[in-house]
């Protein structure tokens, strides 16, 4: 056996698994380019709903059947949500539990209060609350067009996470582009949670028939938040990379609330 030929080999076992998901679905742009990433970083698993699945959050299918079907390029595809590919993937399709899971690229922001709706950021936390280290990406334009230029952004900002050896237990990446071409990218800012307040985003109508209905999105959103939010590190070009936990009590509170309790 030749010394190229030992390297290789070496190279393949050391190469992690990857899944890939997302919440726009098989055909979305943005997960056609995490394929691409993630291939330049390990051998790659792709478990993905069969259409979007935009704010679906962490919903599972509870009331009917799912299905899978494979690709003609050996993707597996789910009737069901991102949550639902993440749990059957690792627990059904892949042979053995996956290295990392990759969820995006989405088409839209998943910041603020969009990390509670997404069903791209549910997919990473899918996979957190099954042991496994991830990462969910956005791009903050529904427009994709511009999504594949992030490609060497993105795999030097996954690989470098992914070959952690200190990747946080319980926790996982948030990451979001600024809707501009890449080169025109200033950087990446580690940045916490704004908050976004809707405006208008609800409407109340009647269909044609005269039966009320209710339409929910559109509008407009104002944001706030600290100096290190993540809509103020997009909005001035840079990417913005956000650790969220899934432990969601806060702790500041716990002695005041117990003395509420107590009745002090």
């Amino acid at each position: 056996m030749t010394e190229d030929s030992e390297d290789s080999q070496t190279d393949s076992v050391d190469r992690p698994t990857i899944l890939c998901t997302n919440d726009d679905g098989i055909h979305a742009v943005g997960l056609q380019t995490l394929i691409e990433i993630a291939s330049a970083l390990g051998d790659v698993r792709v478990v993905a709903p069969d259409r979007e699945q935009s704010a679906t959050s962490h919903s599972l299918t509870v009331h009917r059947p799912l299905r899978a079907t494979r690709t003609p390029e050996g993707h597996h595809v789910i009737d069901g949500t991102p949550t639902d590919c993440v749990l059957i993937g690792i627990n059904q399709i892949l042979e053995t539990p996956p290295d990392f899971v990759l969820s995006g690229v989405n088409h839209g922001p998943n910041m603020g209060e969009d990390v509670l709706y997404s069903g791209t950021v549910a997919a990473a936390m899918e996979g957190t609350i099954l042991g496994i280290p991830a990462i969910a990406v956005s791009y903050s334009s529904r427009a994709a067009d511009r999504i594949p230029g992030y490609s060497e952004v993105l795999t030097d900002l996954i690989g470098s996470l992914i070959r952690r050896e200190d990747f946080p237990e319980e926790t996982f990446f948030n990451v979001n582009l600024p809707d501009i071409p890449a080169d025109e990218m200033k950087g990446i800012r580690v940045t916490t949670l704004g908050r976004r307040v809707y405006s208008d985003s609800l409407t109340r109508r009647e269909d044609p028939s005269g039966r009320e209905y209710f339409w929910i999105g559109g509008g407009v959103s104002n944001w706030t938040g600290r100096e290190d939010s993540d809509f103020r590190a997009v909005q001035a070009g840079y990417v913005s990379v956000t650790p969220l936990h899934l432990d969601l009590t806060n702790y500041r509170l716990i002695s005041e609330v117990r003395s509420w309790m107590l009745g002090g």
